[in-house]
């Protein structure tokens, strides 16, 4: 099913706001929930860092807020044993009504910021700690009898639940990563994928290579989500303009030196490799500062790698065609987020976000057409 989502924060801040407001503001927590579901969005992710308030509290915050968002859970595997993560769904989901929860696995990127949690394994143990993990997940959350489960990480006797999704397969499992190991764990093992605002020539490279591996593991079911930041407005020069006051603001807090919030993800020791999805964002913003007519990397060379920061610009009919084109490779959902937050998500609802629904209506509708002959 295709989704548009966008991300929850905590707290008010970007890389062009200063942040403000506790680490856990309720009150911005619903409106700015309340904001997505107003622009028709079908979910938000809630990140994850080794400082970040707890998601599952905060899902449930979201979940009570509103009537139909959803809400996709970053963690990291290693820190709660899977039978424990699969009940936690299970019951958000049943309080919830059931469809409005899914959960994003992140290996993890950088070794210190696994440290600051106690974790102090290698990146290969990771990801296969990661692939254990959503196997037993899984299965954990689909069965209703005793179950056994043997690995190098896990291992479980016995283990049994009394709560379970409201419907069969109702916790989608997503993942991200980029390394040659996580595409393995990823195809084999994830209901959809989650890349970074790439080209569409990379997207197309990277989604077939996820695809063979998939292929392989009998993964047919295997979807795509692409992440934008996407600066929209009434006229193409306004966009334009938007986004360059963005580079400005964050400019300018960058150079003042407030730009750090302890909430998201730290930054990478100096000898630390950085992230294979990071880095590539980061080759492709010294290559140029826009791609693909509109897919601009403007705060992704000023801020460095430290997560996705790549968007598309232009009117919302412009960005919604763009998004599309990434269609026929796989990709049929769009997470979006923001650098004005709640003033980009109120945007999007009137400028993106219709276009982008009509468009993958169009798209969906020409698939069913040519699978029934038409």
């Amino acid at each position: 099913m295709a989704e548009i989502l966008g991300m929850l924060s905590s707290q008010r801040g970007s890389e062009t706001d200063p942040v403000t407001g506790p680490a856990v503001d309720p009150g911005w927590i619903r409106d700015f929930a309340r904001a997505h579901e107003e622009a028709g969005f079908d979910r938000v992710l809630i990140g994850y860092s080794s400082a970040s308030p707890d998601g599952f509290a905060l899902a449930s915050a979201v979940l009570q807020a509103t009537e139909h968002l959803g809400v996709l859970i970053a963690h990291r595997p290693g820190f709660v044993a899977p039978t424990v993560v699969a009940r936690k769904l299970a019951t958000l989901d049943q309080l919830s009504g059931g469809g409005r929860v899914a959960i994003h696995h992140i290996s993890g990127g950088s070794d210190a910021d696994q440290a600051r949690d106690g974790d102090f394994s290698t990146k290969p143990e990771r990801y296969r700690r990661t692939a254990e993990f959503m196997d037993l997940l899984r299965q954990a959350l689909a069965s209703h009898e005793p179950l056994d489960y043997s690995g190098e990480h896990y291992r479980v006797q016995d283990a049994q639940s009394a709560v379970h999704p409201v419907h069969p397969g109702g916790i989608p499992l997503w993942f991200g990563g980029l390394s040659e190991d996580a595409v393995q764990v990823g195809g084999e093992h994830a209901d959809v994928y989650a890349l970074f605002g790439e080209t569409k020539a990379e997207v197309a490279g990277r989604t077939a290579e996820i695809r063979r591996v998939a292929a392989a593991a009998g993964n047919e079911a295997l979807r795509f989500s692409l992440s934008t930041r996407p600066v929209v407005a009434e006229t193409e020069e306004a966009a334009w303009e938007k986004a360059d006051a963005y580079l400005e603001q964050a400019r300018a807090l960058k150079e003042a030196g407030a730009e750090g919030n302890p909430l998201r993800l730290r930054r990478h020791a100096p000898s630390e490799p950085t992230a294979v999805s990071a880095d590539r964002l980061q080759r492709l913003a010294q290559e140029r500062d826009v791609h693909d007519e509109r897919l601009w990397f403007g705060i992704t060379k000023l801020m460095g790698p430290q997560g996705n920061s790549s968007g598309h610009v232009g009117t919302g009919q412009q960005v919604a065609d763009a998004l599309l084109e990434y269609w026929d490779l796989g990709v049929e959902n769009f997470l979006i987020r923001g650098f004005d937050q709640l003033g980009d998500v109120q945007d999007w609802g009137e400028l993106l976000i219709p276009a982008l629904r009509a468009g993958i209506a169009a798209k969906q509708a020409a698939q069913w057409e040519v699978l029934a002959g038409v």
